[in-house]
């Protein structure tokens, strides 16, 4: 029977920084927001609702913080050595706010949901809310056990 010998193997575990990860997920936002957007912009044209017209104007409002966070991520791959600490502490509170704006389209996207029906919206907002019980409850738990 063949085991798992991890020190017989060099097994490298390579990190992403946390930029990296925050980088990935505004990354995904635009993409579905795009989409959502695209996909609800043509349905509002047929079939009008002012609930998704709602989410439209959320998700609309989101897509450009969106992007100017990717753009000032990319800027600061390439420049941020150059920066003063001055700086750099404006282009982070720059990006912070462009972080807030952006996950408010989570909401837009829930309003959408909720007029395609009203149990996929609920369900959504449910799941979301239980997620976020779950991520609070698991960080209790690690600063309880850093204590102990």
């Amino acid at each position: 029977m063949v085991g798992n010998n991890l020190d017989s193997k060099n097994v490298v575990i390579q990190q992403e920084s946390v930029s990296e990860k925050r980088w990935t997920i505004m990354a995904a936002l635009l993409g579905t927001n795009t989409a959502f957007a695209l996909f609800h912009g043509i349905e509002q044209q047929s079939n009008y609702s002012a609930l998704r017209l709602l989410g439209l104007i959320i998700v609309a409002i989101a897509i450009p913080f969106q992007a100017v966070y990717l753009m000032i991520y990319v800027y600061l791959l390439e420049f941020s050595d150059r920066l003063h600490g001055k700086q750099y502490r404006l282009i982070q509170k720059l990006v912070m706010i462009c972080q807030l704006v952006s996950y408010t389209s989570i909401m837009g996207i829930a309003v959408m949901l909720y007029v395609t029906h009203w149990v996929i919206g609920l369900s959504f907002m449910l799941s979301g809310l239980l997620a976020l019980l779950m991520v609070r409850l698991t960080i209790n738990q690690l600063s309880e056990a850093e204590e102990a």
